[in-house]
């Protein structure tokens, strides 16, 4: 049989964004897949040369927009290490919760997502929205701002919390733990939804390993590997945290994965609350930065809703001289050749949906 060569993107509902897939089809089974980035490149690695440290927060939130203050954090986070700044205690449990609750809105946006992509479950993509927005209203409490935040400040944030949002937060974690039984129910009972997911897309532990994905990519398929276990940051090492990795390296795997992920966020979220200490969680105003880097070159990672994120900056005086980001949505993408080969061209939207692709992420 002939090989053919099918265009999908780079306008696609599908696709998460601007990306275009040349894909070479034999029937429907897929031979190959070329992704093709690019289409919004924005070039911010380079644009930061040319602004003071703290004009760039702003920007690196655009690269993740739907977790865009992991971003955030982790660029401050660089700089607090470039410049010798200490973050105070009360400020590092509440990042851990901000972070945290960031990573549960992000998740939730990924499960409704990934159950439009097959095309069915359409009260679950309603559901994942009402919830997240829930969270997102948490965030704008905290931080005054909706959706980007640019709230970190070296040394901690924009601001404290306000009065009573450790008892607002811990209500909606109430909320969400009841809301995902109802999520598991509706999902993992639908034999559609288990049918084009088990056993589909694939990677091995091996293969994982090879490729360098992250994430819950990577823990799907066998790799128990946390940045927030492994090299733990703020409060963590404080924190009961628990790794949630699967064996079976499949689509599947990757939506469980990220369920357990959200159950896991909750109990952080509820214990770094407990644990918080008096005093204040504000950092040093913008006007009071110094200019000057005690260590030019650093590189820091987090455990980012999509995996690792790195950053690699390299600093002068008053603004960065060079920075470059290890992405984490452009390093899974590689792989996605790899787990669709063989597969169905039907099958390849909900491949490429649990990879959990932000093209900002991908192209920055």
């Amino acid at each position: 049989m002939s090989i053919t060569r099918v265009n999908i993107g780079p306008i696609h509902p599908s696709t998460h964004g601007v990306l275009r897939l040349v894909v070479d089809l034999e029937g429907d089974t897929i031979e190959n897949i070329e992704p093709h980035i690019g289409f919004l490149h924005r070039g911010v690695e380079k644009l930061v040369e040319t602004r003071m440290y703290m004009q760039c927060p702003p920007y690196m939130e655009k690269i993740d927009y739907v977790a865009p203050m992991s971003v955030d954090e982790l660029y401050v986070a660089a700089v607090e290490k470039a410049m010798g700044v200490e973050v105070s205690e009360k400020a590092q449990y509440v990042r851990v919760v901000l972070l945290e609750l960031q990573r549960i809105a992000s998740h939730l946006f990924w499960v409704g997502s990934i159950c439009n992509d097959l095309g069915q479950l359409f009260t679950t993509f309603m559901w994942g929205f009402r919830d997240r927005d829930m969270v997102l209203h948490l965030l704008e409490i905290a931080t005054g701002q909706r959706m980007f935040y640019v709230n970190m400040r070296l040394g901690g944030l924009s601001r404290d919390l306000p009065e009573g949002f450790g008892e607002k937060t811990l209500e909606l974690m109430d909320y969400l733990e009841k809301r995902l039984k109802e999520y598991e129910n509706l999902i993992e009972k639908n034999p559609i939804f288990v049918d084009r997911m088990k056993g589909i897309g694939r990677l091995s532990r091996g293969d994982a390993k090879e490729f360098g994905v992250t994430g819950h990519v990577m823990r799907a398929s066998g790799l128990d590997y946390d940045v927030r276990s492994e090299r733990p940051y703020y409060v963590y090492r404080k924190l009961n945290f628990r790794k949630q990795y699967h064996l079976s390296g499949d689509n599947l795997a990757r939506y469980e994965v990220r369920i357990m992920e959200i159950k896991e966020s909750i109990r952080l979220v509820r214990e770094a609350l407990a644990g918080m200490p008096e005093g204040s969680a504000a950092g040093m105003p913008i006007k009071l930065i110094t200019p000057n880097a005690k260590n030019r070159i650093v590189m820091e990672s987090r455990e980012n809703p999509r995996g690792e994120e790195m950053i690699y900056l390299v600093a002068d005086p008053q603004k960065p001289y060079r920075l470059s980001i290890r992405s984490p949505t452009f390093i899974n993408l590689a792989a996605l050749n790899h787990m669709a080969r063989g597969s169905r061209l039907a099958d390849l939207f909900s491949i490429m949906g649990t990879l959990d692709l932000v093209l900002a992420d991908v192209d920055r």
